[in-house]
């Protein structure tokens, strides 16, 4: 059974600031490309293999960079941590490996905005995480990944919640943005967390893979063009719902 403290980091009324998101949706509703829970379910089609993919790897890369000190080696392999223990004082690669993953300036910005958010909550749950070196507006992914260490997740866990607040925060804000069924929506958050549960393995693969070799290079890199277009001139916007 999950730690407590791991239902937390999944839970939308953690303080981190997700709810100010949409996870870009907001742009392609305002533009008549969203309209209805199945095109909700296309967005998450084309969002969670690329940037969700990026994401949830680094969130996973950070897990096992910081896994618990102490434990027995053989047990920790066995949660999926690397077969070496790992240890980082310069986090900067790691931030700059997912800021060239983040071509857009725009959502560069939103992740550090949220990498914020989450690093006060941290402080503030997990006083004992290991934060230090990650500066003070680190990117999201990073600050999700030593949380979920400091709540005694593994790599997957990780990757599994990256994925989650993303197809979380696009679900939420349809609901929101196009007055739809809530209850249609969960169905929609409910099967995308389902069919997406491949990325989630691929993410906690690559990023303990780049974790072991202390390499953020071996990150994913995918990518997605049109969602940031529209993340640049939702950025440019006036009168919008959410942040981004």
């Amino acid at each position: 059974m999950p730690a407590p403290e791991l239902w937390l980091l999944a839970d939308s009324r953690l303080p981190t600031g997700g709810h100010a998101h949409s996870g870009g949706i907001e742009a392609a509703v305002r533009r008549g490309l969203v309209r209805a829970p199945d095109d909700v379910a296309a967005w998450l089609a084309g969002r969670v293999p690329t940037a969700g993919l990026v994401t949830a790897a680094a969130a996973a890369a950070a897990c096992a960079l910081v896994h618990p000190r102490g434990e027995d080696p053989s047990a920790l392999v066995a949660r999926g941590f690397p077969s070496r223990g790992t240890a980082v004082t310069d986090w900067a690669p790691w931030d700059a490996a997912i800021s060239a993953r983040t071509p857009v300036a725009a959502l560069r910005e939103v992740s550090r905005q949220q990498g914020r958010a989450m690093l006060r909550t941290v402080r503030q749950a997990w006083p004992h995480a290991e934060v230090a070196g990650l500066g003070t507006r680190p990117h999201q992914a990073l600050v999700l990944g030593v949380a979920a260490a400091a709540a005694g997740a593994t790599p997957e866990d990780a990757a599994g919640l990256a994925v989650h607040h993303l197809v979380g925060q696009v679900c939420s804000a349809a609901v929101r943005l196009l007055g739809l069924d809530p209850l249609a929506l969960a169905g929609v958050h409910a099967r995308a967390l389902a069919e997406h549960a491949p990325v989630v393995g691929t993410a906690s693969d690559a990023g303990t893979t780049a974790a072991a070799a202390l390499d953020p290079r071996l990150l994913p890199t995918a990518t997605t063009p049109l969602p940031e277009v529209l993340a640049v001139l939702h950025a440019r916007s006036e009168g919008a719902l959410f942040a981004s």
